[in-house]
């Protein structure tokens, strides 16, 4: 017989492995009657042993957590699909910590479930240190927001000194005020601080983004291509990484000169979106960088996780090749068409 089912059929040897677990462990009837918690739990809430059988476990969530928790748990309970949430739990202390509430039911060789087992895993240092990061984030964009809005009155005093540069003061305003609205697509954003785009398309958003660049208006970048739809939940991931690459290439690459361009295209590819950037009449390349900087890194990661994007860089001698595909499901909700 598997060690498995000897586990599982031995009350004693399941106590033993449970307990010997880090997270609370628990386990309920079919119906989602909780009948079993691991010595953990006990640890953690400090309520007497059988207290939290049944229904009685509801209690120990915070209680504006209570009803999603209860939702999510009802849902699979009628699906069969797995549980997860994250919640308050009320530790012995008295205080509420976040916890990552996990289930997954356990079936018979005819695939009715017999069984649920869950975990409850501590997360409230890692929770807390996220939502403190978060606040640093959206501190530091505050202040970058303050400091153009500095500039843009700095040149505006200046210009009354010197009225025979107005039109060149307000074309630079205009510059200056196109950054700080690209800066809300590139900078750091939770759930409720990323940008409400409202449903735009890909080529759009990246003129926007570019709209700051000198190069845009002398048209040494060129967007073209299928018209894509795309609304907040792409637009993050995908500005990051452009404004990297335009920035790379003013210092670096082709628009560090006069005469070079950068071409964009957008295209549809079966259920993917695929974007090309091709650097031409830049410095000449010999190969890949040494180096790879902060923010090109932090940008491919974004198109990779956020939007599960792949990414293809080639150094040829004109200059930059990258090649992004995304599903176009996770550019926008709904259909592409």
């Amino acid at each position: 017989m598997p060690i498995a089912t000897r586990i599982f059929d031995n009350p004693q040897m399941l106590r033993v492995l449970t307990d010997a677990m880090p997270q609370m462990v628990w386990s309920t009837q079919p119906d989602g009657f909780h009948d079993y918690y691991n010595a953990r739990w006990y640890e953690f809430t400090g309520v007497p042993k059988g207290s939290t059988d049944g229904e009685g476990w509801s209690g120990m969530f915070h209680p504006e957590d209570q009803d999603r928790a209860w939702g999510r748990w009802r849902h699979a309970l009628e699906t069969g699909e797995p549980y997860e949430v994250e919640y308050r739990l009320k530790h012995h202390s008295g205080e509420y910590r976040w916890t990552l509430g996990r289930a997954l039911p356990v079936r018979d060789g005819d695939g009715k479930i017999v069984r649920w087992i869950g975990t409850c895993t501590d997360i409230d240092e890692a929770k807390r240190a996220a939502e403190q990061n978060q606040l640093l984030s959206q501190e530091l964009a505050h202040r970058i927001k303050n400091i153009f809005a500095v500039i843009s009155g700095l040149i505006g005093l200046s210009v009354r000194q010197a009225p025979e540069c107005k039109d060149f003061a307000t074309s630079l305003r205009e510059r200056i005020a196109a950054l700080g609205r690209a800066h809300e697509f590139v900078r750091p954003h939770s759930v409720e601080s990323r940008p409400t785009i409202g449903r735009t398309t890909l080529g759009g958003m990246l003129r926007e983004l570019f709209e700051p660049y000198p190069a845009l208006d002398t048209g040494n970048i060129t967007i073209v291509g299928d018209d894509v739809p795309v609304d907040d939940r792409g637009a993050t991931p995908f500005a990051l990484l452009f404004h990297e690459l335009a920035t790379n290439a003013v210092k670096y690459g082709a628009l560090s000169t006069d005469d070079g361009k950068v071409a964009i295209s957008i295209s549809i590819a079966g259920d993917d979106v695929v974007v090309i950037w091709k650097e031409i009449g830049g410095p000449a390349v010999s190969g890949a960088p040494e180096r790879t900087g902060f923010g090109s890194r932090l940008s491919e990661v974004a198109v990779r996780n956020q939007l599960a994007g792949d990414l293809q860089r080639s150094w040829e001698p004109d200059g930059l090749r990258l090649t992004v595909r995304v599903p176009a499901a996770n550019l926008a909700r709904g259909d592409i068409a």
